[in-house]
């Protein structure tokens, strides 16, 4: 199924006194860039969550951020042990009784000493790797949900320009016939002027038209065209990575056009031809964004 390559998703576990957030955006790349940002607690994790991401994302530039939070703190997890603010309290006291200090201990004061009884250090952070894995495998899904809804608006678009490309070669190929007439016409005219020694011999003069006419002639890369056209619907359809496939095949038919638009000599036909070319060009810049 076809998947867009921009989106987000969001994962949120509560687990004890934890809460773990994974957040993970992605943008359009041509191969798979990312990068992950987690608590230093958790690097020995990253490998293992490369790989996670690499499984369920083929291409994309990709940002992974998990932070970890407790006891309401936004700015990640913090520990604080009374026991040990107690020591720090009754330690103040012991030098205020020794200095003769009659000043009172305020909160600042206290501060000072903060890293004694205050911990922004997770503890056992393996015991949560599971869990992190877990938020991450959610918001995974959630930017996969996300990127497959994209591409489903994406199809709708590639199905609708194509068929549109269909109805214009439809009407060169109408215009085909009528456009080589013409032209052979046009060159037997002005040939016949030219070429007065073969005038007593109509069936070379002829022959030798028809080689010129054939230069303009426009059937082939109009059957190739729409056998792309098949192709790149049949591709739409495909449960495969379909991004770079859907490229190349928009060169062909950019090919089959631009060969078509140098050889007619008809107006019609080139009008045609831009607009073909337009709708290529629209296309082309969404395929940047398929995975």
């Amino acid at each position: 199924m076809i998947s867009s390559m921009t989106g987000f998703g969001r994962g949120s576990i509560k687990h004890d006194d934890l809460i773990i957030d994974a957040e993970i955006k992605a943008l359009n790349n041509r191969y798979l860039d990312l990068v992950v940002k987690l608590p230093p607690e958790f690097n020995g994790l990253e490998y293992t969550i490369r790989k996670l991401v690499s499984e369920n994302i083929k291409r994309g530039k990709i940002a992974l951020t998990i932070n970890v939070r407790s006891n309401g703190f936004n700015h990640g997890y913090l520990s604080f042990e009374p026991n040990q603010l107690k020591k720090v309290i009754d330690f103040l006291h012991s030098v205020k009784k020794i200095t003769n200090d009659k000043s009172k201990i305020d909160l600042n004061t206290i501060l000072y000493f903060k890293d004694l009884f205050l911990s922004t250090t997770i503890p056992n952070p393996k015991a949560n790797y599971d869990i992190i894995l877990k938020t991450v495998s959610i918001a995974l899904e959630n930017l996969k949900k996300m990127r497959l809804k994209e591409g489903k608006e994406l199809k709708k678009d590639f199905t609708s320009r194509i068929k549109k490309i269909q109805s214009y070669v439809n009407e060169i190929e109408k215009n085909t016939k009528t456009s080589v007439d013409e032209y052979f016409e046009k060159i037997k005219a002005r040939s016949v002027k030219l070429l007065e020694q073969l005038k007593h011999n109509e069936d070379l003069l002829k022959m030798e038209l028809a080689i010129l006419t054939e230069r303009h002639d426009i059937t082939e890369e109009c059957v190739r065209l729409k056998a792309h056209l098949k192709m790149f619907l049949n591709t739409l359809a495909s449960p495969d990575e379909i991004g770079r496939k859907l490229d190349f095949v928009c060169q062909e038919m950019n090919r089959e056009i631009n060969t078509i638009n140098s050889k007619t000599v008809s107006a019609e036909i080139t009008s045609r031809g831009i607009l073909i070319k337009e709708e290529l060009e629209k296309i082309r810049e969404q395929i940047q964004n398929i995975e």
